[in-house]
This record gives structure tokens, C-alpha cells and sequence, in this order.
């Protein structure tokens, strides 16, 4: 066997272990460095590589013998794992958002899975303009022929499976959209909260382009922080969740906004929507989209 044709096999073996590694952690949601040892058959040190290989990718978290894909205060899990987490109610969180959204409205998505499960709900709502930064809606849309879509650009992460930085935070901040929504890590009864100054920004900048906002939580998220606070809870207008909710938390959101539990009736309403903002469903799509056609131009995907 030639050099070449040993590094080659090399390499193609690492990536396997690799992927083993991470499909048992995304699994298990953790695991040691002496079982993942014993489960690739290989030496501690090459798993010690392996793992840290994979957290300078974002893929992992390592601690101290061992390695997560559970998110922490100041870590968020990579776009895998929650693909894979609570993934009946974030389809719950999408039927009762979809709700809010009406033929001929411009939307924006963040780079929530959860915003993912809305998505492939969209095509049957159609016509609409959706705007997003996550590669998985943009390849769950891209066929639908009813939905204009638009890409958001900037720098790839793989963490997140999503473009952010400057260049995203710009594009997004020239739209102006109907409707955005979007999730994030951890929410109180007055504050919500993500683990990365860069998304915190992305995310405030997606809130402002829309004349209304509507935020998607499971449950698992209420009555827990991060370290950086995103918004109060009252700057949304309206707030959607999986139960089970603390009656104190959630009678606390709703003095201060619209609150909606998936297959519950109920939730405090609040007087805006686009037709409030002076404008029809889709006439903030065609403005926000032409104002900044100079800046979007080869974003829009088809």
C-alpha cells in the first residue's frame, strides 16, 4: 500500500471513529473519555485528540474526563443535538405559531430548530417571503415553490449550522419583515437569556426587523438563565410554550404580554400586529426586501 493510499485510509477511519464519538454523545448527551475508549477500540490518547479535535469544531463540549453536547450557561449544544431534542414539542411550538402567519407575509427565522419544525410547516401557508441565517431551513425551502426565500450571508458556523457576524448582522438590520420568530436558550418570567454575545446580537437585530415578534420556547428552557441577556419577555409580543409552565412563571409573562401554551387556550392579547403597524401583510417584506436589494443581492436562493 502506497503513502497516499494509507493517509487516505487513515483519515477516513478517523472520521468514522469521529462520527461515532459524536453520534453516541448526541445519544447519550455525555460520556467519559474511558467509555468512548472502550467504544472505539482505540488508545486514550487518540480519543483525547478526537475530543479535542471535535470542541475546536464546536461540535463538543469537553470538562474534565469527558465530553457533552448537554448546552450550560455559557455553552450552547451545536445544531445536532437539538435536532434531536425535544423534537414533539418544538413540532407543538410550530403548529401553534403557524397560527400567526397569514398568505402573503414576509417572515424572518433565526437559527433555532425550533424555527426548523415552523418551517416545514410554511409551503402550506404560501405565498410567503421568508428570511433566515440557518442552512437547514434554507435547504427545507428551497424547493417549495410558493415561498420567495431569502439567505442570509456572513460567517459559516459550524456549531450553530448557521451564517452569523458582522456581515449577517448587517443584512439583517437593512429588513424589514411582517413577522419574526425565533427561540432561544433560556427564559425567566421576565427575561430571556442566550449564551453567546454574538447570537444575542443577531438575535435582537432578527426582533427588530419585525413589525411583530413572537418567541418559541419548550418548556425545558423556562425558569433558567445563561450569561447573556437577550430581551425582557414583555418585548415580544407574543410568547409561545410547551407545558408543563410554573403557574408562578407563567402568570408572571402574562401581566406582560400575550402567552399562548401549545394546545392550550388562553393568553393575554395584545393590540399590534402588521395591519397595527400601518401596513398590510407583505408590504414589510417588499419594502424591507427592496431597501436592501443593493445588499442582498446574489443572498436570495432558489
Amino acid at each position: 500500500m502506497s503513502s497516499q493510499e494509507s493517509g487516505r485510509q487513515g483519515r477516513v477511519t478517523r472520521q468514522k471513529r469521529q462520527q461515532l464519538i459524536v453520534d453516541h454523545v448526541l445519544a447519550q448527551g455525555d460520556a467519559s473519555v474511558a467509555e468512548l475508549t472502550e467504544l472505539t477500540g482505540v488508545s486514550l490518547m487518540t480519543v483525547h485528540r478526537d475530543i479535542a479535535e471535535l470542541a475546536d469544531r464546536g461540535i463538543l463540549r469537553k470538562y474534565h474526563g469527558g465530553v457533552s453536547a448537554q448546552p450550560s450557561t455559557v455553552f450552547e449544544s451545536s445544531s445536532d443535538f437539538r435536532l434531536h431534542a425535544h423534537s414533539g414539542e418544538k413540532n407543538a411550538l410550530a403548529r401553534a405559531a403557524l397560527r400567526f402567519v397569514t398568505p402573503g407575509m414576509s417572515l424572518m427565522l433565526d437559527d433555532s430548530t425550533t424555527a426548523l419544525a415552523l418551517a416545514r410547516q410554511l409551503p402550506q401557508v404560501g405565498p410567503l417571503t421568508v428570511v433566515t441565517n440557518y442552512r437547514l431551513i434554507t435547504e427545507e425551502l428551497r424547493a417549495a415553490e410558493d415561498i420567495r426565500l431569502i439567505g442570509v450571508g456572513g460567517e459559516y458556523s459550524r456549531t450553530h449550522d448557521s451564517w452569523i457576524g458582522l456581515s449577517a448582522l448587517e443584512m439583517v438590520s437593512s429588513f424589514s419583515v411582517d413577522l419574526t420568530l425565533v427561540s432561544t436558550s433560556a427564559m425567566t418570567g421576565a427575561m430571556t437569556y442566550h449564551q453567546e454575545q454574538e447570537m444575542v446580537a443577531l438575535k435582537r437585530a432578527m426582533c427588530e426587523a419585525g413589525s411583530v415578534s413572537v418567541l418559541m420556547m419548550d418548556h425545558s428552557k423556562v425558569g433558567r438563565s445563561a450569561l447573556h441577556r437577550l430581551e425582557p419577555v414583555d418585548s415580544f409580543d407574543h410568547v409561545v410554550l410547551t407545558g408543563p409552565v410554573d403557574e408562578d412563571v407563567l402568570a408572571e409573562m402574562r401581566k406582560l404580554t400575550d402567552v399562548r401554551v401549545a394546545g392550550e387556550a388562553g393568553g393575554r392579547q395584545r393590540p399590534r400586529s402588521a395591519a397595527d403597524s400601518g401596513r398590510e401583510p407583505g408590504a414589510a417584506g417588499a419594502a424591507g426586501a427592496a431597501g436592501a436589494a443593493g445588499d442582498t443581492a446574489g443572498a436570495e436562493k432558489s
